[in-house]
């Protein structure tokens, strides 16, 4: 038994930081100092304030120390593991209450979340088996086989409301329902980890931190169906998931977990990974099973759908990591505990990655139906620097923004949908009022454009034909007529597109056309962008009065643009100057100003 327990995170943004470096030196501090058998260092996943790391969590006490660095390491050994003295320095500034030391759960970033698919990480260690069945895991796997009929396990998981949480929401027991009344030689199970959204990390959280309970849900969409193999699509860009994924496989394998007989119940069941080579469409369903086949990731038409003739044109269920991390404890809380959170048409919780002009960056979980201010002021912390709110974009290139107008709206499927947004997988990205809302636009087209598989002409070439009207519109060279020919392609590419990709490619236009319009009319009338980012329409200006003449701005520009002489006001010459900013980040005076 050791007395103190030291959890150091070990996802990808702790890990980025140094988080490995500060555990290894913990441990061999920890030796040096003759502790080793009564402190025990434990590397888990991601605790969601990912803007702190390194982080760590000293218990029984539940300390908080955010920001560690290496020359931290002793200072902790030998005053808090040794001596019982907390080093109140290294504590997150929100667990500090006068004398008290607050729990992390009573700070404004945790406390209006409700862990489910996020309940073990930071809490276990995802690389040991036997921690994830020390908190119940794979007891829901053994009372879906030693109890349940695979029908009673469909209409759980339907009965619970469950909705598909990679962006669709179609209901996950309708689902397997459908693949389950399909006959054939075989079947299969995939999982959807191939998150592709700029700024989404919740599947690859969930994998670093809790592998296991994907492992174990997706068992039980197996004997749920009627299938023996399952896949995990994952795309390479995660290796400490991977890695993490083939440890948990084996270790599962180990224990009669996965493989033949599981349970003595005469269900077999394995799984196998597929490493995706980062093409945004593969999140596609029917693109992701023809790029497990072996082939080029591009869509099929539907119908079949893929509960009929899916992977190696058998019956397939595919639902993304954050689903499965539900099912396990709705099959042992029950239906009713996971019905009384959310609202009426979206149970349960979301996971969302928090990201952009926000002071607390990082992973939450909520309850559906948690407005939008919630999240930003509260969990998130409000916006950094005084700045006023203008949008929030959820759903990645497939979603849209949300103005500011909006803020109190409940997040679930139906009412993001209705305001010209989606959830899609969870991303949701905070913009200040130095956002310029078609500069938003046009950063998605383009990475749309990229991502685009090519295989029908209303994405291939309609995506591009719109990030060219954008990029018109952002350099003030456009007219009100291309504003309406954008408007008449966003609905023409929705509507003929094969896939999912090229009929969500629109929504970030759409959105901000429907909310921002006026920002696209500056650009086109007034030939301005009202915050001051696209380049094309932005000069920079030096006040006299508040000129110093420290030369400062003068040396730092890469043009030569800027003239003048020691302590007399200087000037910009229009015709050279790059707008780089370069000057402005140098002056002291706030003497350069953008318009």
């Amino acid at each position: 038994m050791y007395r103190s327990h030291v959890l150091v995170c070990g996802g990808t943004g702790c890990t980025s930081s140094g988080s490995q470096q500060i555990a290894q030196a913990l441990e061999e501090e920890i030796a040096k100092q003759g502790l080793a058998e009564e402190v025990k260092v434990i590397k888990t996943g991601c605790f969601g304030l990912c803007a702190l790391g390194p982080i760590m969590i000293v218990y029984p006490e539940g300390c908080f120390y955010s920001m560690v660095k290496l020359q931290d390491v002793p200072e902790i050994v030998s005053e808090h593991l040794l001596k019982g003295r907390i080093v109140k320095r290294l504590l997150y500034s929100e667990t500090v209450e006068e004398d008290n030391i607050k729990s992390l759960n009573e700070t404004d970033f945790y406390k209006k979340q409700h862990r489910v698919a996020l309940r073990n990480c930071g809490v276990i260690n995802p690389e040991n088996i036997d921690e994830y069945i020390g908190y119940d895991g794979y007891a829901a796997l053994g009372k879906v086989l030693t109890e349940m009929k695979p029908e009673e396990v469909i209409q759980t998981i339907l009965d619970s409301g469950l909705r598909g949480r990679g962006g669709a929401g179609f209901p996950t027991g309708l689902k397997w329902k459908f693949a389950a009344g399909n006959q054939a030689d075989q079947k299969y199970v995939c999982c959807n980890a191939d998150e592709g959204d700029p700024g989404a990390f919740m599947d690859r959280s969930i994998l670093e931190g809790d592998p296991h309970v994907v492992l174990e849900a997706m068992a039980i969409a197996g004997y749920a169906i009627g299938a023996s193999q399952g896949y995990i699509y994952i795309r390479a860009e995660y290796p400490i998931a991977v890695q993490r994924l083939q440890i948990a496989i084996k270790q599962a394998r180990e224990y009669g977990l996965l493989g033949k007989n599981i349970f003595n119940s005469g269900f077999d069941f394995d799984i196998d990974l597929r490493l995706g080579a980062g093409a945004f469409v593969c999140g596609e369903e029917t693109a992701l099973m023809t790029s497990i086949e072996g082939h080029r990731g591009e869509p099929r038409p539907r119908p079949p759908f893929p509960a009929v003739k899916g992977l190696f044109q058998k019956p397939t269920i595919l639902n993304n990591v954050e689903t499965y991390a539900n099912v396990p404890r709705i099959i042992l809380n029950g239906v009713d505990w996971f019905r009384q959170m959310g609202t009426e048409k979206s149970k349960g919780t979301k996971v969302f990655a928090l990201g952009g002009k926000i002071h607390n960056t990082g992973l939450v979980e909520v309850p559906m139906g948690t407005t939008l201010r919630e999240i930003v002021e509260e969990i998130g912390g409000g916006i950094p620097n005084g700045k006023k709110f203008k949008a929030a974009q959820t759903g990645g290139p497939s979603g849209g923004c949300i103005p500011a107008s909006l803020i109190d709206t409940e997040i679930d499927y139906d009412n993001l949908i209705a305001i010209g947004s989606m959830m899609g997988s969870g991303g949701l990205i905070v913009m200040d009022e130095d956002t310029c809302m078609v500069d938003i636009a046009k950063f998605f087209l383009e990475f749309t454009v990229d991502e685009s598989c090519g295989k029908c002409t209303p994405c291939r070439v309609g995506t591009k034909r719109m990030y060219e009207m954008l990029d018109k519109i952002s350099k003030g060279q456009a007219t009100m007529e291309d504003l309406d020919k954008l408007e008449q392609l966003c609905y023409f590419i929705k509507e003929n597109s094969l896939c999912g990709l090229g009929q969500t490619a629109p929504n970030p236009v759409l959105s901000t056309l429907r909310y921002f319009r006026h920002e696209y009319e500056a650009h086109i009338v007034d030939k301005v962008c009202p915050a001051g980012v696209c380049k094309g329409l932005v000069t920079y200006n030096i006040d006299p009065d508040k000129c110093k003449g420290c030369t400062l701005c003068a040396r730092a520009c890469p043009a030569g643009a800027i003239s003048g002489t020691v302590k007399n006001p200087h000037t910009i010459d229009k015709n050279k100057c790059v707008k780089c900013g370069a000057c402005m980040e140098k002056c002291r005076f706030n003497a350069i100003y953008k318009k």
